[in-house]
């Protein structure tokens, strides 16, 4: 799979068949008047598919996790700072 660079109004005839070519994996670069304006490139999906509960307890969330923060955060004074 390579690299094409096709005129951007021949990409508009020929939308459908540059779309199969990013499927099979090549790249398209759309040009006007030979300036590079865009690549079409497939989109990668996972090799593996995600497995729900894979890393369980690797994370945690502390029990005061949605209590407000305090004035000293929004307000970037410490007072504990002498």
């Amino acid at each position: 799979m390579g690299v094409e660079t096709i005129d951007v109004q021949e990409a508009k005839i020929n939308l459908e068949e540059l779309l199969s070519k990013t499927f099979e994996g090549s790249e398209i670069i759309l040009t006007q008047d030979d300036v590079p304006l865009a690549r079409l490139v497939p989109i990668a999906s996972p090799m593996t598919p995600r497995i729900a509960g894979l890393h369980s307890g690797a994370t945690w969330t502390s029990e005061d996790f949605d209590e407000p923060l305090p004035d000293e955060f929004w307000t970037g004074t410490d007072e504990t700072a002498s």
